[in-house]
């Protein structure tokens, strides 16, 4: 990275934490609802054309060569994905719903940005430990420590399998004594099958285990390889790999190179690889801790396990996540899930601040979202989901992701993470247990109108702010948004390449959308159909007055199917798409 580039990169990290400033500096005072900021957008340079068979992603993003970049060593210095400062010339947006989490859809802004996190339900912890296996904990029965019954997630995965409509939730049993299963019918309340892996108990594999990720292959042609796992075991430092026809009954699939413990995977559905997010040794780092290393492969049964050459530095914590103010020590990436959700990688990372006296370690989830499977945006370092601060609780300590990272549930997303209630006066991890956290569908940005923070008067009508995008593509016939209007209304218009409003599409033709929906139809008076400007470069122009805008996207139908990946899926989903 050449020093030009460093230098202005440091600018522009130093205006995103000014801006996050406004959140607070103590994470212990818990997730904030929603963060507002207006960001010194960064200088964006000319589109990058697409060298001569360079992978082109579904979004226009062009892949340099090599691909993974190969990096030796991270630093703490923030970096912007280089997508946000050479965007594609076009962006095509058939892929999803386009959600505002960065600027890569954004030409010209008025209005505000505001981060929000998920909430836990009241009825938490969902799943706690019951059964004999889920409570002996034989490493703290030898070492005469509290005990850490355990009946959660180290990821392992939470999915709803469209095959038979149950939700299907693997977790760590006696604090990774081995790995069992659970089923519900509506994802809150959780059955433990007597199976015949382990005759009577739901244990599904019988083995001491570290961190572990399942996934439901919906792209896979084998039935028996429909679920997958990654399971870390401490002899030989590996991943180990299984594949199933049914999540329950597991055979070996391979193992794979060098990696250390809390080492994860998942499935880029926009490239068709499958990555493995790969704990570095703390000795290897420069004053970075625990950070992630990178190794993909298009075949998930292992060939021959990787070596540590072909793993690539991937990502770490930077100069933007702030220490918890009663530990004062440099924050670490503990580990990083990943998910295919909509149009964007989702990220959750799992992040480490210390190990204080008298109580386990408070990690808490924060997130981040990538356009081309590497580079990573994390506009906002505050908790997303947060562990509580009041000793009792069932996430008094070390939340963390579980693998999927989330289920679309209607108009909400439902985020399972693993709790530790933690036994205050020790360090011991106490009572594990799983639980919820919600939040709006496509809800982790929104950009803002909201008339809260402006001035009340009689007859106030704030005048309408404005979102026009960059140029873009589809084949689609529908627009639709998800929006909260609050009060006022939001219409649409189409611009086309000389920067005019189309007249069939002008703002004053567009029916205003008036209400909360997460997925509201926009339409013009005169039946105008966005089929006439199919594959045309144009852009959108959003005009707001009162409200928040979350995400837009073009459906073939009027049904408003997004075509976009719904991360661990939900009941109205037969696949890994929505239609």
């Amino acid at each position: 990275m050449t020093a030009d580039r460093r230098t202005f990169l440091k600018v522009a990290a130093g205006a995103a934490a000014s801006a996050g400033a406004l959140a607070g500096a103590m994470y212990a005072r818990g997730p904030a609802r929603a963060l507002y900021v207006r960001l010194m957008r960064p200088q964006v340079g000319p589109p990058i054309e697409s060298p001569p068979g360079a992978e082109v992603l579904y979004n226009g993003i062009a892949l340099p060569s090599p691909w993974p970049p190969y990096q030796r060593t991270l630093d703490r210095h923030p970096e912007e994905p280089p997508y946000l400062l050479h965007p594609p010339a076009v962006v095509p947006i058939d892929v999803g719903r386009q959600l505002f989490v960065d600027d890569f859809l954004v030409e010209e802004c008025e209005l505000d940005r505001s981060y929000h996190a998920a909430e836990y339900i009241d009825a938490n912890p969902v799943l706690t430990p019951a059964t004999e296996w889920d409570k002996r904990d034989e490493p703290a029965e030898r070492t005469n420590i509290p005990p850490r019954p355990s009946a959660m997630p180290f990821s392992d995965g939470v999915w709803f399998d469209p095959s038979d409509g149950q939700f299907k939730l693997w977790y760590t049993a006696g604090y990774g004594r081995a790995t069992c299963y659970a089923e519900s019918a509506d994802g809150l309340a959780w059955h433990r099958p007597a199976l015949d892996v382990v005759p009577g108990t739901n244990i599904v594999l019988n083995e001491p285990r570290d961190s572990t990720t399942v996934w439901l292959d919906h792209e896979e042609p084998n039935p028996r390889m429909r679920f997958k796992l990654s399971m870390f075991r401490s002899d030989g430092r590996r991943l180990w790999h299984y594949a199933s026809p049914d999540g329950i009954h597991w055979t070996p699939a391979g193992f794979g190179g060098p990696s250390g413990d809390r080492s994860t995977m998942f499935y880029n559905a926009f490239r068709k690889v499958w990555v493995h997010s790969l704990r570095q040794s703390d000795d290897m780092a420069q004053n970075l801790g625990r950070q992630r290393r990178y190794y993909e492969s298009r075949r998930f049964s292992s060939i021959a396990p990787w070596t540590q050459d072909q793993t690539v530095a991937w990502v770490g914590a930077d100069d933007l996540d702030r220490p918890r103010v009663e530990l004062g020590t440099p924050p670490e990436l503990y580990n990083l899930d990943c998910v295919a959700y909509e149009s964007v990688l989702l990220g959750l990372f799992s992040m480490y601040f210390g190990d204080p006296r008298g109580r386990h370690k408070p990690n808490h989830i924060a997130v981040g979202f990538s356009r081309d499977g590497f580079h990573w945006s994390r506009p906002s370092r505050e908790p997303f989901v947060g562990v509580s601060e009041r000793a009792g609780d069932w996430n008094w300590t070390n939340v963390q992701s579980a693998g999927g990272c989330c289920l679309v549930m209607g108009d909400w997303l439902r985020f399972y993470v693993s709790g530790r209630a933690g036994a205050p006066g020790s360090e011991s991890a106490g009572v594990c247990s799983t639980g919820v956290a919600t939040l709006r569908r496509d809800g982790f940005v929104s950009l803002d109108a909201t008339t809260d923070r402006l001035p009340r008067a009689a007859g106030f009508a704030p005048r309408p702010r404005s979102i026009t995008t960059r140029p873009v593509r589809f084949s689609g016939s529908r627009l639709f948004v998800n929006a909260a209007i609050d009060g006022g209304e939001l219409r649409a218009e189409v611009i086309d390449k000389d920067g005019r409003a189309i007249d069939r599409f002008a703002a004053s033709r567009c029916t205003p959308v008036t209400a909360d929906s997460t997925r509201a139809a926009v339409t013009w008076s005169g039946g105008a159909s966005l089929a006439d400007l199919a594959n045309q470069p144009v852009r959108f122009r959003f005009h707001l007055r009162g409200g928040r805008l979350y995400s837009f996207w073009v459906a073939a139908d009027d049904r408003g199917a997004s075509r976009g990946y719904v991360a661990a899926g939900g009941p109205e989903f037969t696949g890994a798409t929505d239609g």
